[in-house]
């Protein structure tokens, strides 16, 4: 069954087709082992952090892979059809995640005019999240949108075409952070339900604290394959 909330609905009206961009491509040095693929409520955390997109109100959604790419394309291709979405190769990966992050905009600037940031290892995001800032930022009218936990800028973030050129100039390891000090007054800041936890998986101790409360912490459940 999809995450609660998940059902598709109507948008506020604004002109344009959304992108979701979810950051694969990372060599999982601190993990020691591809994070991409760890099993996380009864899936590799890339598939589950793609059936969430997919169940969401996205237009489509690319998945940018780098690392042991090869592996971790066959998993995704076995576990959902390539119906919504589509598998980049970013091999400019070990510069980090700004190429990504290019690489993505590349990928939709043509035909989607507003593209939203996954991070493939914040394990709590889903569906219901992605939803929320999508449809709180398409009323805001604003070129950035970010949601927030306890008041600090968090992720997904979502960018309008008109960021876009900027986007495509970013370099290292900090992804899009940069662009928002010049938008200062101009992003939408979208509130993350209470009971979100934000979550990203980067060492062994991450992983196994995870595991270690996964009877007292509700994951999302598997979207359905489509």
């Amino acid at each position: 069954m999809p995450s609660k909330a998940t059902e598709k609905g109507s948008l506020p009206h604004r002109p344009g087709k959304t992108a979701g961009i979810i950051l694969a491509a990372g060599e999982s040095k601190r993990m020691g082992r591809p994070k991409q693929l760890l099993p996380v409520g009864g899936l590799p955390l890339i598939c589950r952090i793609l059936g969430e997109a997919l169940s969401s109100n996205l237009d489509f959604v690319v998945v940018v892979l780098g690392c042991r790419a090869e592996e971790i394309k066959k998993v995704l291709i076995q576990e959902y059809p390539q119906e919504k979405y589509r598998i980049i190769y970013n091999p400019k990966y070990p510069e980090g995640m700004a190429s990504s992050i290019r690489a993505g905009i590349k990928e939709v600037k043509g035909t989607y005019d507003h593209a939203m940031i996954i991070l493939a290892d914040m394990v709590h995001i889903d569906a219901a999240l992605i939803n929320h800032l999508l449809k709180d930022y398409l009323s805001s009218g604003r070129p950035i949108g970010a949601i927030t936990v306890e008041g600090r800028r968090s992720h997904p973030v979502i960018f309008s075409k008109t960021v876009y050129p900027e986007l495509l100039s970013i370099r290292g390891d900090k992804g899009g952070r940069d662009l928002f000090q010049p938008y200062e007054g101009k992003i939408c800041l979208v509130s993350a339900p209470a009971k979100y936890r934000e979550v990203d998986l980067d060492t062994p101790e991450d992983y196994e604290h995870l595991v270690s409360e996964r009877y007292s912490v509700t994951l999302p459940s598997p979207a359905p394959k489509r």
